[in-house]
């Protein structure tokens, strides 16, 4: 390993800090500390290698608001630098010359591209300007590989497509198409009438609903006087559909080739998008008219991601194989853009890529992938794909970039710790030992190779007594080895006993591990007084695509299984648990086992089911993404392991069956509804469009009318998620006082 001449600056720095958090004693984690936290993303290095560029999120409850503007650090190690203060500024994005930093604002009320000068020397951003004044906004903006133009996204009105000439020299095309997307947003915010009438399928997602505008992605000009934008992906090319396709929190679906030349982007072209993972890449030579897109990608599954090798030789993207599947195995697949020749890089690879980046050497692309509770960093050569080397596995790293030098910048968390910025040098061969993975060895470095730049919660995080996540083994459902974890409450005394929050996870093909989140955060969790309990079940991502598998179409049989053998094994092992004083506790799949659980066992002493699944049979026609039910609901299939996959699921498929064969009956807690007897907490939001808060409220319902102590916490204006701080901070409150509650702990303990 090379390490840098500036990384004694950067451990020094840390050492100290260290140091002086261990003179001060520590106190348990409350809420405000939670919110008082700056939220570190979307590292960016400069072209001069110099500066790393991030966004930092400030939360205040005062206002019920969050704020998010760029700063800067010094890539050498030394202090961050907060360099935008106005209304909001994100996507923080270097021009490849170095000379500029374009961004997005909302200061002018609407969200425009903005552009800034850019000092290398002070690291240091100039006033900036606006440069789109678009109707219809703009979002995510990219940098063309001139530092004169760029793509961008945004939501337009299909029928508004212009019959002029397309391309940059017949510019009257483009403002015929702005100045008719401005004048039907001024018509609509006129009408009185707010309604809406649908003619297809995923008319709504997740918390808003589609409308009559579409995104298209733009290519556009820095010059002043450039004129209007060009629209890349119209509806006569796309139709009724989005470019790029919508991605929950997944990789950019849009690139630009190193020449400048040519773009790539992703597209769901199927008839009905919302039955449908089938996105695809095209590519798009600028300049040319947008019906010469060209289909690159081969697989019937999900393709996405796309991203240009530093030479132009390649483009590499994400690529699932079944459609239909959301959670099938994401593998890497490079194509060479000569001869169109696709390869599948990581098929012996039994984990998910993430998310990637190309090296600074053409041979290198760094991935991120899950991987036993951790979202550890790796590295593999295109030209040989015989092994991958392992970088590190401690903490979850994710925002992935490398410079022109090969210093390779990502943000890194753990259960512990928030985000923050750290650095990894590229051109490591030092190779400890080999650990495999499914068919594909992992080459693990001899130590960990990160170094942290960004220290912007430190002083707070030293005030605070928080617990390593601890990782334990046993045996769940058919043998199988399963993995669990347990966080201990603040000063922990290991001669009492102490009461749990089990919490159970969502997905239901996620993972719990070590990574910090500000929602269902397991430190906050276990701050009150409790051990926190967590398993990854059947389902669970980071043990092998058969592992993942093994949970559609059986949602209440291994799954559940794991979970209680989890909790058995845990209450073995620990003696500090209390078992008598158990709450459990899940959110989305996790609520679906939370109502599970409170149909199938009395052995907690109370409920929290978050925006769960009650009715498979009506949650089927009240979700969205109609591909998820269709795929999680078909039958097992014969040999065990995921469900038949000829035919998609829906529930008037099995009227005539009993319900054993009918996966939305079988494996539905509202058919065992009159077995509940746990005091139990509904939580659902009005916003939820993937599991309808028509589910919470059919439970809460039921309980009441069979008597069974119950209480519901219902958001107006929220979604799947709770992301308004002071909604927040009553989500915590009201969880964590029902909790107490049944466990007679805190306020509640006797004697109190």
């Amino acid at each position: 390993m090379r390490f840098s001449p500036f990384a004694a600056a950067g451990l020094a720095l840390a050492i100290t800090c260290a140091a002086c958090a261990q003179d001060a004693p520590k106190r348990p984690m409350t809420f405000a500390d939670l919110q008082a936290m700056k939220r570190i993303s979307d590292p960016q290095i400069s072209p001069s290698g110099k500066w790393v560029l991030f966004s930092v999120t400030d939360v205040s409850l005062d206002t019920n608001s969050k704020v998010n503007h760029l700063w800067a650090v010094p890539l050498a190690g030394g202090k961050e630098i907060q360099l935008t203060s106005g209304k909001g500024e994100s996507e923080g994005r270097f021009s490849p010359d170095g000379k500029g930093v374009m961004y997005a604002s909302a200061e002018t009320g609407t969200s425009q591209v903005w552009m800034s000068p850019w000092d290398d020397a002070t690291g240091k951003m100039a006033p900036g300007h606006q440069v789109t004044s678009l109707e219809t906004e703009t979002d995510g903006a990219i940098w063309a590989p001139d530092s004169k133009h760029f793509l961008f996204v945004s939501e337009v009105y299909p029928e508004c497509e212009s019959k002029a000439p397309a391309g940059p020299q017949f510019n009257k095309r483009n403002e015929e198409e702005a100045n008719c997307n401005a004048l039907k947003d001024a018509v609509e915010a006129k009408n009185p009438v707010k309604a809406h009438i649908f003619t297809t399928l995923l008319y709504r997602h997740w918390d808003h609903y589609q409308g009559d505008k579409r995104s298209h992605i733009f290519y556009a000009s820095m010059e002043p006087g450039a004129g209007a934008p060009e629209d890349l992906t119209p509806a006569s090319v796309i139709g009724d559909h989005v470019a790029p396709t919508f991605s929950l929190g997944g990789p950019m679906g849009y690139a630009i080739s190193p020449d400048g030349h040519e773009i790539a982007y992703v597209v769901n072209l199927d008839k009905v998008p919302a039955e449908s993972t089938n996105n695809d890449i095209y590519t798009l030579q600028l300049g040319a008219e947008p019906s010469t897109a060209k289909k690159v990608s081969t697989s019937p599954g999900s393709d996405d991601g796309p991203a240009y090798s530093p030479d132009g030789k390649w483009l590499a993207w994400r690529s699932q194989a079944r459609n239909g599947f959301e959670s099938d195995k994401f593998d890497l697949v490079v194509m060479d853009r000569v001869t169109g020749a696709i390869r599948d890089l990581t098929t012996r690879f039994d984990g998910w890529v993430d998310e990637f980046a190309w090296g600074a050497k053409q041979s290198d692309i760094y991935f991120a992938s899950s991987k036993e509770g951790a979202e550890a960093l790796l590295r593999l050569n295109p030209s040989d794909d015989s092994h991958v080397d392992l970088l590190s596995k401690n903490g979850e790293f994710g925002d992935l970039s490398v410079s022109d030098a090969g210093v390779v910048v990502a943000t890194r968390m753990t259960v512990a710790q928030a985000a923050e910025v750290v650095y990894f040098e590229d051109g490591s061969d030092s190779r400890a030992y080999i650990e495999a993975y499914g068919k594909h060895p992992f080459m693990f470095t001899a130590e960990e190779q990160f170094h942290t730049l960004t220290h912007v919660n430190d002083n707070l995080f030293s005030q605070l007594s928080l617990s390593a996540l601890e990782s334990f083994w046993f045996t769940g459902a058919t043998n199988t080895k399963v993995q669990g974890f347990i966080i201990r409450p603040p000063n922990f005394d290991p001669t009492k006993k102490y009461p749990v929050k089990f919490v159970m996870h969502g997905g239901p093909q996620t993972a719990l591990g070590d990574s910090w989140s500000y929602r269902w955060n397991m430190e906050l969790l276990a701050a009150n007084g409790y051990v926190v309990v967590a398993i990854n079940r059947r389902g669970s991502t980071g043990y092998g695509q058969k592992f993942v598998d093994e949970v559609s179409g059986d949602w209440g049989g291994k799954a559940y299984i794991d979970l209680m053998k989890g909790l058995d094994y845990a209450e073995t092992k620990y003696p500090f648990i209390d078992k008598s004083r158990e709450c459990a506790l899940g959110a989305s799949y996790g609520g679906f086992m939370a109502n599970w659980v409170l149909t199938h066992t009395d052995r907690f002493k109370c409920i929290v089911t978050h925006d769960g699944m009650y009715n498979p049979q009506s949650a089927f026609g009240t979700t969205e993404e109609l591909w998820f039910n269709e795929w999680e609901f078909r039958p097992a299939a014969a040999n065990g392991i995921g469900v038949e996959q000829t035919k998609a699921a829906h529930p008037w498929d099995y009227f005539d069956k009993p319900n054993d064969q009918d996966p939305f009956r079988k494996w539905s807690p509202m058919l065992h509804i009159k077995d509940a007897k746990t005091p139990t907490l509904i939580i659902h939001s009005q916003r939820d469009y993937r599991l309808d808060v028509s589910e919470g409220f059919q439970l809460f319902t039921a309980l009441q009318l069979l008597g069974v102590p119950s209480k519901m916490l219902y958001f107006e204006n929220e979604g799947h998620w709770v992301l308004k701080p002071r909604d927040s901070q009553l989500w915590y409150e009201t969880v964590n006082d029902w909790c107490d509650k049944w466990t007679h702990t805190n306020k509640y303990a006797s004697g109190n």
